[in-house]
């Protein structure tokens, strides 16, 4: 073979050799770009930041801002205004037609993955809680005073009421009877032990009847809540920075107005444990405690706050003064 045949094979080999690293690098770049669009999915929009990344890159490629200003053009093909979905197809567009099939399985699979991790740590959760209710729950029944307190677990954390089946409030007043008093020196120890901040939610019953000693309702259930989180303040040492008071007037009453007794029940203060979960956990924890207590059949865990049966009836058993209806005052 000629000198001149052995260099042009050599050059023709050193060319396919310099373009074969352009298959490895395309390959590279498509598993970077699948592993990055997981990798988003998996997390949470901010809002916020994604229009501030969408302004970025629109003066860092020379567009102008008011082109992306509004719904963005994929948002408004498919017909939404969420820029999570407008930030996945984004993404998604960026994807070799071929690969996409396999980077939206990839991506199914990983929201199944993170629903059922979501639902395990609202189940665990809600275990937890129960924990706590257990411990309140003892030490109710050890003083007598189980009656007075309903509770259930939602998407806030563990709501426990103190209803006034045994006149935790009189009529217009703010402060707790001496019962009242009891039972939450009952709970309190119970709270000190624990780390999460506690809400003190006041509440008036539905009657259209002007307190007497304040201007509205809404002041009347404020005044209820803070005479509780000065009581776990002042008396139990609980921080102030744990506690906070708010008050909801009659506008969300625990069981429907319409049934005999609910009066009593309805001028209540909901002391909330709530939970530090994320948002994401926190929202199912609702369906996994109607889980839990279908699977228990209801066996040892709290009384049902709605009245369907699957507690004490908030009619029932109720000591103290009774009034008949239209009488009875916040």
């Amino acid at each position: 073979m000629s000198h001149a045949k052995r260099g042009r094979r050599q050059v023709e080999e050193e060319h396919e050799n310099h373009e074969r690293w352009l298959v490895s690098y395309a390959d590279m770049i498509t598993v970077l770009m699948a592993l990055f669009i997981v990798m988003f999915a998996m997390s949470q929009v901010d809002e916020q930041k994604y229009q501030q990344l969408k302004d970025g890159l629109a003066v860092g490629f020379g567009r102008e801002k008011s082109i992306l200003n509004g719904a963005s053009p994929i948002s408004n093909s498919k017909g939404t205004s969420d820029p999570g979905e407008a930030s996945y197809q984004m993404l998604l567009a960026q994807v070799p037609e071929a690969q996409r099939e396999t980077v939206t399985k990839v991506l199914e699979e990983s929201d199944r993955l993170r629903n059922e991790r979501a639902h395990g740590e609202a189940r665990a959760e809600v275990d937890r809680l129960l924990e706590v209710w257990k411990r309140i729950d003892r030490a109710l029944r050890e003083q007598g005073l189980r009656d007075d307190v309903r509770a259930t677990i939602d998407e806030r954390g563990l709501v426990v009421s103190l209803v006034s089946q045994h006149v935790v409030f009189e009529p217009d007043i703010a402060e707790l009877t001496d019962r009242g008093r009891r039972v939450v020196d009952t709970i309190a120890p119970v709270l000190t032990e624990l780390s999460e901040p506690i809400e003190l939610d006041g509440h008036t019953n539905q009657e259209p009847v002007r307190p007497k000693y304040y201007p509205s309702d809404w002041e009347l259930s404020l005044a209820r809540a803070a005479h509780v989180l000065h009581r776990l303040e002042d008396d139990h040492a609980i921080p102030a920075r744990r506690l906070r008071a708010t008050g909801f007037g009659h506008t969300k009453p625990l069981v429907d107005p319409a049934r005999a007794g609910s009066q009593r029940v309805n001028k209540r203060v909901d002391i909330l444990v709530l939970s530090q979960q994320p948002a994401e956990t926190r929202a199912l924890m609702g369906q996994a405690y109607d889980e839990l207590r279908r699977e228990a059949g209801l066996d040892g865990l709290p009384a049902d706050p709605a009245g369907d049966g699957t507690g004490s009836d908030p009619a029932a058993g109720a000591a103290g003064p009774t009034h008949p209806r239209g009488e009875d005052r916040s």
